[in-house]
């Protein structure tokens, strides 16, 4: 029980301190209630729930390893500049796959409704 509470604080800290993390749940809930309007099918429901999932989990990873770097040294560093870079890819390379998720499963869906309103 302790774990969790440790982990839910880490969750709170992210979203209380972090606007990144604040856009992606604000967009997470957003995609989730589209998806409701579509009636996405259980798979891509699971897809979207995964690409949402890991979108949210590597920029709190990135969070964590900027605050330890930024805990060990004030002074700058190329390898903690190295480190908050990988860090933020590997944010930006979660970000461009939830596009590319949203595009297939959304994509056809949007752009009919757009059609019919034209």
């Amino acid at each position: 029980m302790e774990s969790f509470r440790y982990a839910m604080a880490g969750i709170i800290y992210s979203f209380n301190t972090q606007r990144n993390v604040r856009i992606h749940f604000f967009m997470a809930f957003l995609v989730l209630a589209v998806g409701c309007f579509f009636d996405l099918s259980a798979f891509e429901l699971l897809l979207v729930i995964f690409t949402i999932a890991m979108v949210i989990i590597t920029e709190m990873i990135n969070t964590a390893i900027e605050t330890t770097i930024d805990m060990v040294t004030e002074q700058y560093h190329p390898l903690a500049e190295i480190a908050k870079n990988v860090a933020a890819g590997a944010v930006l390379i979660a970000t461009l796959n939830a596009l590319a998720v949203g595009y297939v499963i959304f994509g056809r869906r949007l752009l009919k409704i757009f059609l019919n309103l034209v």
